[in-house]
């Protein structure tokens, strides 16, 4: 073994830039593509719960008659189904992480969607007149439709 080997990498490492960062006085830089938590915009929303039947865990709820929008952030595996599956767009993955909790709390966004009104049926006009029934063939008329002219 060499004598002077660990003293030879204690000194390149003396000269070279920190391997980590001072995490809480400079906060970390994520990569772009970094799958973080899931946000929603509740502007858009329409309570269609279509990102509550694609979540795999299950961490998403949406209550329709509740007008809320429920996530278990600690259910939720940043796998991005529900945003591709929401067609409105209200669904998007921050380029950050969840922050640490000590105890499980779930996120509640109440949505302001008011349902559009029902489109109203075509009346119909009484002063329309009906078309009159066509005549009953009559065994006279019959005939006289079969024979030569």
């Amino acid at each position: 073994m060499k004598p002077l080997a660990m003293t030879k990498l204690s000194l390149k490492s003396l000269f070279k830039a920190p391997a980590t960062v001072a995490y809480p006085a400079i906060p970390r830089e994520y990569f772009t593509g970094t799958r973080g938590r899931i946000l929603i915009e509740p502007s858009t929303c329409n309570l269609c719960v279509i990102c509550d039947v694609r979540c795999p865990t299950k961490a998403i709820k949406v209550d329709r008659k509740g007008q809320t929008w429920t996530i278990d952030r600690l259910r939720c595996i940043q796998c991005g189904a529900c945003i591709e599956a929401c067609p409105r767009k209200c669904l998007s993955n921050e380029n950050r992480y969840s922050d640490p909790v000590t105890h499980k709390e779930t996120l509640t966004v109440p949505i302001p969607f008011v349902p559009p009104a029902p489109k109203p049926k075509p009346a119909t006009s009484a002063a329309a007149p009906t078309p009159a029934p066509a005549p009953a063939a009559t065994p006279e008329n019959s005939d006289a439709k079969d024979r030569p002219v």
